[in-house]
């Protein structure tokens, strides 16, 4: 039972660290010096941002790259009163004392909308960075390069990938991901 329980999360752990490195830009180290961080929201029930939302903070803020980099948080109210990017933007500012640029889009409710809510706030970055889990984020970044290419073309890599972080979760999380992926993978050639 013990090797199959470690070939699971070395799997678990394999897949996030792949993702991670996917659907990027052609030349995935983009020059310039300004940067988008996108934090994406996750499901916050009630008026406290939750674990899941609260770490993705962190890794956003791990993410960030110099003085010309600025944090978007994006999520509405989807499962609760106060949308999920405010809730982020008070941990950011309140629990890691963050204070450099911020824009908040509070008014989607998938990972599509997400996407499509934060693209005028993409356009004068030379560096764009999409954090969540590994699979997640991938699906975002692959939902950019439909919506806009030209601007998918900035994508590099961020910091929400971390070995060990997550451990337990990473082969359910990977799953749901492979999941996910492969529908949007069948929708886009369905259509």
């Amino acid at each position: 039972m013990a090797p199959l329980a470690l070939a699971l999360l070395a799997w678990g752990e394999l897949e996030h660290w792949r993702a991670s490195r996917r659907r990027l830009g052609p030349g995935t180290t983009a020059r310039g010096t300004s940067e988008a961080v996108v934090v994406l929201g996750y499901r916050n029930r009630g008026n406290r941002i939750n674990a899941v939302n609260r770490w993705r903070v962190r890794a956003g803020l791990r993410s960030l790259d110099g003085a010309g980099a600025r944090l978007v948080l994006s999520g509405g109210p989807a499962a609760g009163g106060r949308p999920e990017a405010e809730l982020m933007a008070a941990h950011a500012r309140g629990k890691h004392r963050y204070h450099g640029p911020l824009s908040l889009e509070t008014e989607s409710h998938s990972t599509w909308e997400n996407v499509r809510n934060v693209i005028p706030l993409l356009g004068d970055v030379d560096r764009i960075k999409i954090v969540s889990h590994s699979l997640h984020a991938e699906k975002a970044r692959a939902y950019l390069w439909r919506q806009r290419p030209d601007l998918a073309t900035r994508l590099v890599r961020a910091q929400d990938y971390r070995p060990g972080e997550w451990l337990l979760a990473k082969p359910a999380l990977a799953l749901l991901g492979r999941r996910n992926l492969r529908r949007l993978e069948a929708d886009r050639h369905r259509t």
